[in-house]
C-alpha cells in the first residue's frame, strides 16, 4: 500500500478556512470495494458518454476480482483510508473515490509480462489532488517489482486533459496502432468458424471400462 501525501492538516480547518484535506491511500482492492468500484465505472461510462454500454454488474467484478485465480485486479484511492470490510464510507471519511483497473499482458518481443490499465478514473470533486497520479504510480510501481517491462492504457483521442496529462507522465502514444475489437453477433460469427474438436470417444479407466 502507497500513502499519499496531502497538504498539511491543521486540526479543524486550513488557513484558507475549507476542512482539512482527509489522508489518502492508494491500496488493492477489497471485496467490500465492489459497490464503489462499480459506481465509479458507471460515473466513467457516463463522462465517457457511454452509459448505457456497461452491462457490467457488481457481481461480475466481485467474481472477477476476488475469484480463486483472478485474472483481473483493482487499485483504489481510498481518502480517510479507513473503509470498513462491511462497504461504503464511514462517517467522516470520503471512503473510495478513485480507482486503476488491470490485468497482465504479455509482450512477444520484450519476452516480459506487462499490465494493461483498462480503467483509470477519479471522482471530479478529488481531482487535482494527484490521486490519478498516485494509482499509475502505484501499478508502475507493480510492474517494476515483478520485473514486467510495460503499462500500456488507450484514451479518448477527444480527452486532450487526459493525453496531456499522459504525456507529462512519460507515456508515448502509439500512433501507428489502432483497436479492432470484435464482439456481439460478429464474435460469434468468427467463433462458428473454427474447426471442430476432435472427440476421440470415451477413455479406458484402465480397467477396460470407458
Amino acid at each position: 500500500m502507497t500513502p499519499v501525501p496531502s497538504a498539511p492538516q491543521l486540526p479543524d480547518a486550513t488557513r484558507s478556512g475549507r476542512p482539512a484535506a482527509a489522508p489518502v491511500l492508494i491500496r488493492a482492492a477489497r471485496p467490500a470495494d465492489v459497490p464503489q468500484l462499480h459506481r465509479l465505472i458507471v460515473e466513467l461510462a457516463t463522462f465517457e458518454q457511454a452509459k448505457d454500454e456497461v452491462a457490467a454488474t457488481p457481481e461480475d467484478l466481485r467474481r472477477a476480482l476476488f475469484a480463486e485465480q483472478p485474472a483481473v485486479f483493482a487499485a483504489v484511492a481510498d481518502v480517510g483510508g479507513s473503509s470498513s470490510d462491511a462497504g461504503g464510507s464511514g462517517s467522516g471519511s470520503d471512503g473510495v473515490v478513485g480507482m486503476a483497473m488491470w490485468f497482465v499482458t504479455y509482450s512477444t518481443w520484450v519476452g516480459r509480462h506487462g499490465i494493461w490499465l483498462e480503467d483509470l478514473y477519479v471522482t471530479p470533486q478529488h481531482r487535482g489532488r494527484g490521486l490519478g497520479q498516485a494509482l499509475l504510480a502505484h501499478l508502475a510501481a507493480t510492474a517494476v517489482e515483478r520485473g514486467y517491462g510495460r503499462l500500456e492504457w488507450w484514451v479518448l483521442d477527444w480527452n486532450a486533459p487526459a493525453i496531456a496529462f499522459y504525456r507529462r507522465l512519460g507515456a508515448t502514444p502509439m500512433q501507428e496502432w489502432t483497436v479492432h475489437r470484435v464482439d456481439g453477433a460478429a464474435l460469434a460469427d468468427l467463433a462458428a468458424l473454427a474447426e471442430p474438436a476432435a472427440h476421440p470417444g470415451p477413455q479406458a479407466d484402465g480397467r477396460g471400462r470407458p
